[in-house]
């Protein structure tokens, strides 16, 4: 589909700069312009798969070594012993831990974007749902749901609001007030939403305990080894420039730690990594498949000519209809564009001067982008973190649409309602 728009749409670019406040190549607004056409044939667009991989390397590196960490962690028996720790904790009240884990992986998301973080994560998660009496959607709806909602509104996630806001000339601290109480609305109606469903699919709480056995200091001890490099990382992401590849290295410490610790030997420690990794390969596979859409569409030069057919109507109307309408055209966009930060330097230099025509504030355009492109996140098959997540959860995408639509149409209103209130600040 996305190599057919490459010869149905006519091929055109932006003209691009290096913007050194955000250190990306950002579009120039008003550049807009035709090019020679660029049609990808039916063997240029299996091409791209290969080279979705390699476009994708260090998240697929996330994947494989961190989710083989989690596995040797598993092998050794900490996790099944952890959960049923757990369950015994909550004594039957295992839905306490839905908003609390969405609380967890909302604030992470509002943090440092997390997303892919999570797809290595996800056998541990459905241990510990079906330790609780959590089916597989409401696990996927307690982290990656509530990560991707957080992500989308907290003015702190520094590659999504905060290269807006950089691009939009705004202080980062602006609109606090606003900004803040829109990010707990979404996240509290999208917490709402994942309750209800999570009372609605109870299933009998299973624990992988065998005989009986409690967790102990050495299980604390491996637990504190896995969430170290998590710690480091969020640190990192933010102070020391870090990216995956760093995270990737700490779980490579932590998995051959805990195995040592838990008894493997050095090979058995190898051999469950290794195992480990075998089984993350589908998931990691999935992320770069989802990374050969964008780039055919990249390929035929029409991603340009999306985004310019959907801005131009734009200055046609009224103001607060203008900034309303932003909300679907960066979610459009987004279908093709999945990566948030990417958007946003395509699209923000575009919506930008766009509003200050129409006299729409900055603030509310940052905001339609926020709304619009990182609630997709929740919905489009290009983001091949949450088809990752799903098909390691084992949940079919169109059974997650059915339950994210409605919960990202309530995380929607309080995105409209925020830009409501932001127009004309």
């Amino acid at each position: 589909m996305a190599a057919t728009l490459t010869w149905v749409l006519p091929a055109g670019d932006y003209n691009r700069r290096h913007d050194d406040a955000t250190g990306r190549d950002v579009v120039e607004a008003g550049t807009y312009h035709r090019v020679p056409s660029a049609p990808v044939g039916a063997f240029s667009a299996v091409v791209a798969v290969p080279r979705g991989f390699v476009e994708a390397a260090d998240v697929i590196g996330v994947v494989l070594f961190v989710g083989a960490a989690w596995i040797v962690i598993d092998r050794v028996g900490t996790l099944s012993r952890l959960v049923g720790a757990l369950v015994v904790a909550f004594n039957g009240r295992g839905l306490v831990a839905v908003p609390l884990v969405s609380l967890f992986f909302a604030a992470m998301g509002a943090l440092e974007n997390m997303q892919e973080e999570i797809i290595p994560l996800v056998p541990a998660l459905l241990l510990l749902g079906r330790g609780l009496g959590l089916d597989p959607v409401a696990v996927v709806a307690m982290t990656t749901g509530a990560a991707a909602v957080g992500s989308a509104f907290g003015p702190s996630n520094p590659f999504q609001a905060g290269i807006a806001m950089k691009l939009a000339q705004l202080p980062p601290g602006s609109n606090a007030s606003i900004r803040w109480t829109v990010c707990a609305a979404a996240v509290g109606l999208w917490i709402a939403w994942t309750m209800r469903r999570s009372v609605a699919a109870r299933i009998a709480p299973v624990t992988g305990s065998e005989g009986g056995s409690t967790a102990s200091p050495r299980d604390g001890l491996i637990l504190l080894l896995a969430v170290l490099p998590i710690a480091a990382y969020v640190y990192g992401s933010a102070a020391l420039g870090w990216g995956f590849n760093e995270l990737s290295a700490g779980f490579v410490v932590a998995g051959c730690a805990a195995g040592l610790l838990g008894g493997l030997g050095a090979s058995g420690t190898t051999r469950a990594y290794l195992e480990g990794m075998q089984a993350m390969m589908p998931a990691a596979v999935l992320v770069g498949v989802a990374r050969s859409l964008s780039l055919v569409l990249a390929d035929g030069h029409v991603i340009d000519t999306i985004l310019n057919g959907l801005a131009a109507p734009l200055s046609e109307t009224s103001a607060v209809t203008a900034a309303i309408l932003m909300i679907p055209v960066h979610a459009l966009i987004h279908v093709g564009v999945p990566s948030v930060s990417g958007q946003a330097v395509l699209t923000m230099p575009i919506m930008v001067p766009l509003s200050d025509l129409l006299g729409v504030s900055r603030q509310a355009a940052v905001l339609a982008y926020q709304t619009g492109a990182g609630l997709t996140e929740l919905l489009t098959p290009t983001n091949g973190g949450l088809m990752a997540v799903l098909f390691a959860a084992g949940v079919p995408f169109h059974v997650w649409i059915r339950f994210a639509i409605v919960g990202t149409l309530l995380a929607l209103v309080a995105g409209l309602a925020g830009l409501v209130v932001s127009i004309h600040i």
